[in-house]
């Protein structure tokens, strides 16, 4: 049956303004758009007081695990989102040889997740697209190539240089998977097995990605201290690869830092004026979120996970550990100096053991367990097996604002689904048109569209999507712009939004007066040539 939006304001996502307009969709394709349609037998969706918006695209997802698990996506879907990009930060769920499934799972437990309720021997992205595609997921889902997990495969899990003939290996596992349908390849250069490289590795293999008009999007090597370094870094690969380059989760993370704000824009024109192609990703929050290994230097994290537990293990190790934490070792982001131990909190664990510690940060974890804070974490982190999540705040408003209002900037979310989430998990995108367009008006509605869903759209590729237009795909996000705003918080982050008011994917209503309607029509997307299409 046809469904025909009736009396909704259009804001398309182009950027140019809204307008009055009835749609009329024909299965998973926009049929028309004018100002008045009459279809007899058609569906009658009444967006009076609406604004009717293509579905936002989170191009910064860790669903990767949860999506096979929970296929609905229930926390995207219901903020509008009808398309996420997966394999972010260089580790994800594919590829994935056999022989390293156990340590993979341990390594990327902190990040997306862990469950028995799959099966893990799938191998190739192309066999990981298919489990997706067979779960029938409930949005739209796109997959970059993990650096990580191309290491991996092509030389374990080892803190050294890769050889000829296993960088040769890793540009050919990039090529086999940028065939299966992945849409460029990310890597997270504070994570390991990524951290052990250097650039010459990552060039190589963006010149293959480079072929496909593939994107390299990256969590670069610092976003804090050595911050102006790191991005020297990032557009030395663009300019020697010839790869199109996307920042993750853009930010100047620590109060010594803020300062250097200034020079990271005069580096993002500096390189657009060199003709390299610069883009970024940005979540409304001062707060970030990510696995708590992270504050462990890099040294204890050299063999994996297994290795980790060992050295954690270790009260002399323990020493040093903490000796290089309060004195920092360079080119390293050290989450502890530039957050400190009472701003970051810890977000999951995964068992019923640790579960008192969620919500409390570090201070306040080694006051419950009677212990230095230290002693508490390196604990927590060896009994969970390094599957802990944390919250760490680390900038300002007026930076995320700043950051928000530049042309390279799309919306994302970049939220950790288990435990007690950072809130953008479930509010990011509605966060943006309540607090940044309607009450601080820091973004017109129609930049903020545009920045949600033709930017991404075009950023990453994604043929017929991204704008209300006839012959564009079906997917669309009706909104009341009035009360549309996100309710969840760092102590109570598990809220759904309000005045996101139906959300359509490939046709089908996925969400109806604000409620799930248990629909899923989403599908993979890959990429064929230089598209990526359903």
């Amino acid at each position: 049956m046809k469904k025909l939006i009736k009396n909704g304001f259009i804001v398309d996502g182009s950027g140019n303004p809204g307008y009055k307009a009835d749609v009329l969709l024909n299965g998973g394709i926009i049929e028309k758009i004018a100002e008045t349609i009459e279809e007899d037998g058609a569906e009658i969706i009444n967006a009076e007081g609406l604004v009717v918006a293509p579905g936002f695209i989170d191009t910064h997802s860790h669903s990767d695990l949860q999506v096979l698990v929970e296929p609905e996506v229930a926390p995207k879907v219901l903020q509008g989102i009808t398309t996420e990009i997966l394999g972010q930060d260089g580790i994800s769920m594919a590829p994935l040889p056999k022989e390293y499934v156990s340590p993979w799972r341990k390594n990327l437990a902190g990040l997306d997740g862990d469950s028995d309720l799959i099966d893990w021997n799938y191998e190739t992205t192309e066999n990981y697209l298919q489990m997706i595609d067979d779960v029938k997921p409930g949005l739209n889902e796109c997959y970059l190539v993990p650096h990580g997990n191309i290491r991996m495969e092509a030389m374990g899990l080892e803190n050294r240089l890769p050889n000829d003939e296993e960088l040769e290996r890793m540009c050919a596992v990039t090529r086999r998977e940028m065939e299966a349908g992945a849409v460029g390849l990310s890597t997270g250069l504070i994570y390991m097995p990524c951290a052990y490289s250097e650039s010459r590795e990552i060039i190589e293999m963006c010149k293959v990605v480079a072929e496909y008009d593939g994107l390299f999007v990256i969590h670069q090597r610092s976003e804090a201290d050595t911050i102006l370094d790191s991005m020297e870094e990032v557009i030395k690969i663009g300019r020697e690869s010839g790869v199109r380059i996307h920042y993750s989760h853009f930010k100047v993370c620590g109060k010594k830092n803020w300062d250097k704000v200034d020079k990271v824009i005069e580096l993002l024109e500096e390189a657009k004026k060199e003709g390299i192609r610069v883009s970024f990703d940005q979540y409304p929050y001062v707060a970030g979120s990510t696995m708590l290994g992270v504050i462990l230097p890099p040294w204890v994290h050299d063999g994996g996970t297994d290795k980790v537990l060992e050295r954690l293990a270790d009260p002399e190790l323990r020493k040093k550990m903490v000796y290089d934490i309060e004195h920092g070792i360079p080119g390293w982001d050290n989450f502890v100096e530039f957050a400190g131990l009472d701003q970051i909190f810890v977000t999951s664990v995964k068992t019923e053991k640790n579960q008192d510690a969620i919500g409390l940060n570090l201070i306040e974890l080694g006051k419950l367990r009677g212990k230095d804070p230290y002693e508490a974490t390196f604990d927590l982190l060896f009994e969970e097996e390094n599957a802990v999540g944390m919250v760490d705040f680390y900038g300002t408003e007026e930076h995320v604002i700043r950051i928000m209002k530049r042309p390279e900037m799309n919306a994302c979310t970049d939220g950790l689904l288990g435990g007690k989430p950072h809130p953008r998990v479930y509010g990011a995108f509605p966060r943006i048109l309540g607090k940044y367009v309607r009450e601080e008006k820091a973004l017109t509605l129609e930049e903020a569209v545009y920045k949600m869903t033709k930017k991404p759209a075009v950023t990453f590729n994604m043929t017929g999507r991204g704008e209300v237009k006839a012959g564009y795909c079906a997917d669309l996000c009706i909104f009341n712009p009035d009360t549309v705003i996100d309710k969840g918080t760092f102590v109570d982050p598990v809220q759904y939004p309000e005045g996101i008011e139906y959300v359509i994917i490939g046709g089908e209503l996925t969400v109806e007066n604000g409620k799930h309607t248990g629909k899923r029509n989403g599908a993979v997307l890959r990429k064929k040539g230089k598209e990526v299409i359903r």
